[in-house]
């Protein structure tokens, strides 16, 4: 079969890590690029050797089997619309969009026209992660008591980084859309969905420059939730998050669970990539610490400096083959719509000061 013609929109992520993952793949071929700015046209041809296009008519309208939407958070949701209006597959990077209500429209056109819309839930596709899921699946830990996730980086601690849409919660900026999309959907995947959040977000660094003047920030920078998980109606796991985008020296990812026939800790202290340096240590009842490796069907075939890399491109294999074999994707939208659900509570109840319940 020959290979399916892929499009990326947005030149950050998207060509730190999707653009690596795309030349090793045996699926895609990427045809173009897109970038809002018509003036960087020729120079990231030049470096890319890929055609690119300032207008995202040109990229929906061409001739594409799908396309990587990698953009900021605030210009998602119309991008990813036009491109299923003209009939084209979608990779999201998340938060798929600002609102829920826009996740939704897109379930329903994509529903209606049978395309595959994958969402970059990469962690899924990590494989000490993967194991994890394996332990708790086969009950290695017993009924869960309580959920404790840290999730501490310091990648906007400095004051003097610059501003720009990261520092403005209405445009999806802040450390709920970065990490904590991620973490609710981690924690929805191991455990179950979350049925109430009460929280509270802070913004720590309150202004940033951009040339010659201090803007102010918007978004938060650090969250404190509490969660309540559930996958049976009269059995509710406890869970507490922590997420910071500005602590020093912070402890990085760290997951615990403890449950009735043992205490789970996944957990990286690595700072520069959110992939590399995971362990994971299993004690059991009667107290003896096991360090757990992943299992060879979870390994990845190649692994590269940049540890996103990796699991993107088991992601961008688990798309392909849906788009190929017509089958819903998971991560896809529903379970962005999840995380998303879960952020938006997070931030209402931070305002209220009260529970946020979620209903799905």
């Amino acid at each position: 079969m020959s290979k399916l013609k892929i499009a990326i929109a947005g030149l950050g992520f998207g060509e730190k890590v999707h653009i690596p993952a795309i030349k090793e793949s045996n699926h895609f071929n990427l045809k173009y690029l897109y970038h809002h700015n018509k003036n960087k046209i020729d120079e990231i041809e030049t470096y890319t050797g890929v055609k690119c296009f300032s207008d995202w008519n040109s990229i929906v309208r061409s001739d594409i089997d799908g396309v990587i939407i990698a953009t900021p958070p605030h210009v998602r949701y119309e991008f990813a619309k036009e491109a299923l209006e003209h009939d084209k597959n979608i990779l999201l990077e998340k938060p798929v969009a600002i609102k829920s209500e826009e996740i939704q429209n897109l379930q329903r056109i994509a529903i209606s026209k049978n395309l595959s819309v994958c969402v970059d839930f990469e962690y899924r596709a990590v494989p000490l992660f993967m194991q994890t899921k394996k332990l708790i699946d086969n009950n290695k830990l017993g009924k869960i008591y309580l959920i404790k996730l840290d999730w501490l980086m310091s990648s906007r601690f400095d004051p003097n980084r610059v501003w720009n849409w990261y520092s403005l919660s209405e445009k999806g900026g802040g450390i709920i859309g970065a990490l904590g999309t991620h973490a609710f959907d981690i924690l929805h995947w191991f455990f179950g969905p979350t049925t109430e959040v009460i929280a509270k977000t802070y913004t720590s660094i309150k202004e940033r420059p951009q040339t010659n003047q201090m803007m102010k920030v918007t978004s938060e920078d650090v969250c404190i939730a509490n969660l309540k998980l559930s996958n049976h109606p009269e059995e509710i796991i406890p869970c507490q998050v922590s997420l910071s985008s500005v602590s020093k020296n912070g402890r990085g990812f760290c997951l615990e669970v403890y449950g009735s026939k043992g205490t789970l800790f996944l957990r990286s202290e690595n700072q520069k990539d959110y992939v590399h340096g995971f362990n994971l240590t299993y004690m059991d009842e009667l107290d003896k610490v096991t360090t757990i490796n992943p299992d060879d069907e979870f390994l990845f075939n190649r692994t590269w400096a940049d540890g996103r890399i990796a699991p993107v491109k088991r992601i961008h294999d688990w798309w392909a083959n849906s788009i190929i074999e017509k089958k819903p994707i998971i991560p896809g939208l529903s379970e962005g719509l999840n995380s998303q659900r879960v952020c938006e509570a997070a931030k209402e109840s931070s305002i209220s000061g009260i529970a946020s319940g979620i209903t799905y």
